[in-house]
C-alpha cells in the first residue's frame, strides 16, 4: 500500500473508531455533559487540533426551550438553558449558528486566520482573541421534513445546532473535517437520545413531582403498585378561593394562582419536601425525610416560612395593586398508600389514606380555632423539644376519627 492509501485507511479506522464510540454511548444512555466530553477528547486523542465545541438542542421543558453545551480543552464541559423569548435576542441573531439556520446552508466555515480584518460576527472576533484559528459549524434536524421546507430560526424543528473551534497553527485540515462530518449523523442521534431521557425524566419531575417522577422512570409503573410510608403531610390552602374566582377576571386568578404557588412550591422543595397534588386553590405535599423526628422539623419549618412569605407577597402584591388573599397550612403525620392507581390506560402517582383526608380536613376548621396553622397532635409529638412555639388549641372530635385530637398551631409574637 502506497503512503496516500495508508494514510486514508488510517482516517477510515479512526472514523469507525469514532461512530462506534458514540453508538456504544447512546445505547448505553449517557447524559450529553457525559457524551460531549468523551467526544472531545477522543476528537483531540484522533488528533483534531479542537480547542472549543459547542452544542445548542432544542428541548421540550415548560421552562426553556432548548439547551446549550460548552467544551474547552482546558475547562470540560459547561451548560446552559435558553429561556423562551417573544423575540429573539441580539447575541443570537448576530451568530453564526443563527446564519446557518436564516440562509439554509448545511454549514458554515470561517477560517481566522486568513485576514486581519474583523469577522461579521461578534463570537468569531471572540475566539480569536483566544487563539481561535479556524470555525466549522453544522447543524441536524431530528424529525422529518421535506427538503424544500424553509426553517425559521425563531421556530426551530428538533435538531441540533454544532460548532468546532480549532487553534491549530493550520486550523481543520481536510481530515480533521472529513472526520467531524463523518461522525456527525451518530453524534446527533446520541445527543437526541440523552435529550429524550432528559425530558422525559424533566417532564415527569414537573407534573409528577420530584420523588413520583423518579420512581415511574425507575420502573414504578404497574398499576397498583403501592408503598406503605410514614410521613409528614402538609396542605397549603387558598383562602376564600370561590368568592375570589367570581370577582377576579381569569387571567388575573390564574397568574395570581401561579404567583402564591412558585412561593409555597419553592419553599416546600427547598426543605426537602415533594410535591403530591395542586388541588384548585391547594397544594397537598410530604416530607418524608430520613426519620420522622426530621420530616417533622422539616414541615414546621416550611409552613414558618410560607406564613412569612405569604405576608411579604401580600404586601408586595397591593403594593402594584393586584389581588390578595390568605392562606391556612395544616401539618398531620400518619401512614399513606403512595404508589399507581386508576386504569390500565390512565394511571395516578398519587396517595391516599385517613391521614390524607384528615391533613385537608384540618385545614378546613380555620375558622373554629381561630389560626391559619393547624397542626395535629401527632405533630406536635413527633417533633419534641423544637425551636417553634407550638401552643395548643384545646381538643377537638373530628369526622372519621373516633378520639378526640388535641390541635396545635405555632405562636407568633406580635411584630
Amino acid at each position: 500500500m502506497d503512503a496516500a492509501g495508508q494514510f486514508h485507511a488510517e482516517a477510515d479506522a479512526s472514523s469507525t473508531q469514532l461512530v462506534s464510540w458514540l453508538l456504544q454511548r447512546g445505547l448505553e444512555g449517557a447524559r450529553q455533559d457525559e457524551l460531549l466530553h468523551g467526544y472531545c477528547e477522543r476528537l483531540v486523542e484522533l488528533g483534531v487540533p479542537l480547542f472549543r465545541l459547542h452544542v445548542a438542542q432544542s428541548a421540550f421543558h415548560p421552562k426553556y426551550g432548548g439547551l446549550g453545551f460548552n467544551w474547552f480543552r482546558d475547562q470540560g464541559v459547561s451548560s446552559e438553558e435558553y429561556g423562551y423569548t417573544e423575540t429573539p435576542n441580539a447575541a443570537w441573531i448576530r451568530s453564526p449558528l443563527y446564519h446557518l439556520l436564516d440562509s439554509g446552508e448545511q454549514e458554515y466555515r470561517e477560517r481566522l486566520l486568513d485576514s486581519n480584518a474583523d469577522s461579521r460576527f461578534p463570537l468569531l472576533n471572540e475566539l480569536r482573541e483566544r487563539g481561535a484559528t479556524d470555525y466549522f459549524a453544522a447543524g441536524v434536524i431530528l424529525e422529518k421534513r421535506e427538503h424544500f421546507e424553509r426553517i425559521d430560526p425563531t421556530n426551530t424543528p428538533e435538531g441540533v445546532l454544532i460548532s468546532w473551534a480549532s487553534d491549530g497553527p493550520d486550523g481543520f485540515s481536510d481530515t480533521d473535517l472529513r472526520l467531524v462530518r463523518e461522525s456527525l449523523p451518530q453524534l446527533a442521534l446520541a445527543l437526541k437520545s440523552a435529550a429524550n431521557r432528559q425530558m422525559a425524566g424533566d417532564l415527569l419531575q414537573v407534573y409528577l413531582g420530584r420523588d413520583a417522577g423518579r420512581r415511574v422512570l425507575s420502573g414504578e409503573i404497574q398499576r397498583g403498585s403501592l408503598q406503605q410510608i410514614d410521613a409528614v403531610l402538609c396542605y397549603f390552602d387558598l383562602k376564600d378561593f370561590t368568592a375570589l374566582t367570581e370577582r377576579t377576571p381569569g387571567p388575573e386568578l390564574i397568574a395570581m394562582l401561579n404567583d402564591y404557588f412558585g412561593m409555597a412550591v419553592a419553599i416546600i422543595q427547598g426543605h426537602g419536601g415533594n410535591i403530591l397534588k395542586f388541588l384548585g386553590d391547594g397544594i397537598l405535599a410530604m416530607f418524608n425525610l430520613e426519620t420522622p423526628e426530621q420530616s417533622a422539623a422539616a414541615g414546621l419549618d416550611a409552613v414558618v416560612q410560607m406564613r412569612r412569605c405569604m405576608e411579604q407577597k401580600n404586601a408586595e402584591r397591593q403594593a402594584q395593586g393586584e389581588t390578595t388573599t390568605g392562606v391556612t397550612l395544616a401539618l398531620h403525620a400518619g401512614e399513606i398508600l403512595y404508589g399507581n392507581i386508576g386504569a390500565e390506560n390512565r394511571l395516578d402517582f398519587t396517595v391516599i389514606g385517613p391521614a390524607v383526608n384528615l391533613t385537608v380536613r384540618l385545614s378546613g376548621l380555620h375558622r373554629s380555632v381561630g389560626r391559619n396553622i393547624i397542626l395535629s397532635e401527632p405533630v406536635a409529638k413527633i417533633a419534641g423539644h423544637t425551636a417553634h412555639d407550638l401552643v395548643s388549641l384545646g381538643r377537638y372530635m373530628l369526622r372519621g376519627v373516633s378520639e378526640p385530637q388535641e390541635l396545635y398551631t405555632i405562636y407568633k409574637a406580635p411584630a
